[in-house]
This record gives C-alpha cells, structure tokens and sequence, in this order.
C-alpha cells in the first residue's frame, strides 16, 4: 500500500476548524489535501432532526464513505510527498457510541473491526479544541442547511467525549491545540505559532496554546 512521507491527520468537534486548518497546513506544506465528504451523506439532515430514528443509517454510511476515501487514497500514487486530512478514521466510532443503541453498535463494531486493520495511522494527529459556545458559534457563523437543526447539548456531549478519548489517546504522536480564543485562519501570529509547532511534532503528546502578545 502506498504511503507519504509525512501524513497529519486534524480531528475536532463540529464548527472548530478542522477543514479550514487542513486547507492552510496543506499549502504551507505542499501536501496532498485529502477532505471529508460529509455532504454526500444522504442521511445527515434528517440525522439532526431526529437522531434516534436516523442514527444507524447515517453511521454506516459514514464509516464505508470514509473507508472507501482511505482506501481509494493509499492504493494510489501520490503526486505530493506529504498528505493532510481533516479527519481520522477512527473518529467515526465516538459517533458511534453516542449515538447507536446495544443491537446496533453490536453490527457497528463487528463491521469497524474488518475495516480498520486496513486503514494507515498518521504520522502525527493534530487535536483542535474549542469550548461548547465558540462551537456553536462557528456552526451559526457558517450557515449550512444540514446543520440549522444541530443543539448545543448534542456539541457539549460530542466535546466532553472527544476530550475524554483524547486525554487517553496514545496511538500516535498528538498535537492538542486550544482554539477557544485564537483565529488562525485571520490572525497571522497565531498562524506562526502552530506552524512552528508543527515543524517539531511531539514523540508523545503535547499541549500547546499559542502566546498572544500584548497589544
């Protein structure tokens, strides 16, 4: 299987960045981009308007979405040496478990399990956090239709599980960012800092929060 030289993967809650950080690291670095097709997901709209109902049919599209884009990804030849992408396969299962019930995680898990064995591990994860109240803020800011139904007590669970799976996360080296009051896509400075960071990757896992200087 065919594989870059340097791949980073960016993985975060809903509205905190991820795909805006992808694009940026990608030009800075020369990097294939390599983005999530949440759109193509039939599902999604009706998911926010009734999660229950819609739970199961909108996970398995995501976790074969995302395994065919893996796949199709590093059977290839890749023109760029390094590969950015604003998810990680993995992620799909913290979606899983907050949202299917018993009987359907059963199914979920035993499908994941063949999947997975398949799928590279980055070379470095970069974790985005952010506070609930800046998520959703972002979520409003951008306007899609498929998500004006979204909650915030949906964003709070989803953020207190990423960071619980996040605290625990040791399968490769993480970069754990706060972004709840940094704007790296308009402010340069905070831009420097990340990119400078990245320059170094941590062995294990490192917390960083960029440095403002004093106006």
């Amino acid at each position: 299987m065919q594989r870059p030289a340097y791949y980073i993967a960016i993985e975060g809650v809903i509205g905190v960045g991820k795909t805006s950080l992808a694009k940026i690291l990608a030009k800075h670095l020369n990097a294939r981009l390599v983005l999530e097709k949440f759109e193509d997901n039939p599902f999604l709209s009706d998911f926010y308007k009734d999660r229950e109902r819609y739970a199961f049919q909108t996970q398995i599209f995501f976790l074969l979405s995302r395994y065919r884009q893996q796949i199709e990804l590093f059977q290839t030849d890749l023109f760029y040496k390094n590969l950015v992408t604003d998810y990680l396969f993995i992620k799909d299962k913290l979606f899983a478990y907050l949202n299917l019930n018993e009987k359907e995680l059963m199914l979920y898990d035993q499908l994941l399990s063949l999947l997975i064995r398949q799928i590279p591990k980055p070379d470095l994860v970069i974790y985005l956090q952010a506070e609930t109240k800046r998520l959703m803020k972002n979520i409003a800011q951008r306007k899609r239709d498929f998500e004006k139904n979204i909650d915030e007590d949906y964003i709070e669970a989803l953020n207190q599980m990423y960071n619980q799976y996040f605290f625990k996360y040791n399968e490769t080296p993480l970069l754990i960012i706060d972004t709840t009051d940094i704007d790296f896509v308009h402010n340069e400075d905070d831009l420097k800092e990340i990119l400078k960071t990245i320059q170094t990757p941590p062995a294990g896992t490192k917390l960083f929060r960029p440095v403002r200087k004093p106006s």
